[in-house]
């Protein structure tokens, strides 16, 4: 149980992390969507997403080629829904959630159709640089 608790505090101790956690409470998003909110490269938002995933508070469902992150339903673990309880207790005033806000908003409007436009733009390049 403390071994949780701590796990879970850590996991809560970086910015990035408790960013994506706040946005994961609003709905559920892919990686390339959390990319483009957070301004942050795919190898970085991964390993944020694998530390939060490993304290238990979100899980990934994979529909298709894709893999979408979401709180955990996991309601047995207590401490993290009093993390959720507390993240969700702050101001919404607050610059980072209000920036994060916005952001979310255009990303919902895209839709996937944004991320399969990245997946393109990725494999172009990589393409271009095994050419040359």
């Amino acid at each position: 149980m403390l071994k949780d608790i701590i796990k879970t505090s850590k996991a809560l101790s970086d910015e990035t992390r408790v960013r994506i956690v706040i946005l994961l409470m609003r709905n559920e998003l892919c990686v390339c969507q959390l990319m483009e909110i957070l301004g942050m490269g795919q190898s970085t938002v991964s390993k944020h997403l694998g530390i939060l995933r490993n304290a238990g508070l979100i899980e990934v469902e994979k529909r298709g080629t894709w893999s979408f992150y979401g709180l955990s339903r996991d309601k047995a673990n207590k401490h993290n829904l009093d993390f959720i309880r507390i993240l969700s207790s702050l101001p919404k005033n607050d610059p980072f959630i209000q920036n994060d806000e916005k952001k979310l908003i255009k990303v919902n409007k895209r839709g996937i159709t944004f991320c399969n436009t990245i997946e393109l733009g990725r494999r172009i390049r990589e393409r271009s640089n095994h050419a040359g």
